[in-house]
């Protein structure tokens, strides 16, 4: 059995939310994809990946969750801000205000 589809409306928000998280004065340095970089020393070629946020979809609640990466690139629950758990624009909202620094620190 196929996992169940994410929603095509929030798929539209996150593509949104990322066509507009970066200003486009330094779109050539930043994408939002998972916050990749510009190469920076010479002659290297490869952008570079800083992990930000994970929002997990939860197809039995119909709602998201979103984790936070550590230095390890290991995913935890996000449980010390204004919302772990809610609809995908409320988690993206979350990501933005980052009431505890801990997505673009």
């Amino acid at each position: 059995m196929p996992p169940p589809a994410v929603p095509e409306t929030d798929l539209a928000h996150i593509r949104r939310w990322c066509d507009n998280a970066v200003p486009s004065r330094v779109a050539d340095t930043i994408r939002v994809e998972f916050h990749r970089r510009a190469p920076w020393n010479p002659p290297a070629t490869e952008w570079s990946h800083v992990p930000m946020a994970q929002l997990r979809y939860r197809p039995e609640r119909g709602d998201w969750s979103l984790h936070w990466a550590d230095r390890n690139g290991r995913w935890h629950p996000y449980a010390d801000g204004n919302r772990q758990f809610g609809s995908i624009v409320e988690l993206l909202a979350e990501v933005d205000d980052d009431p505890t620094a801990i997505f673009e620190g």
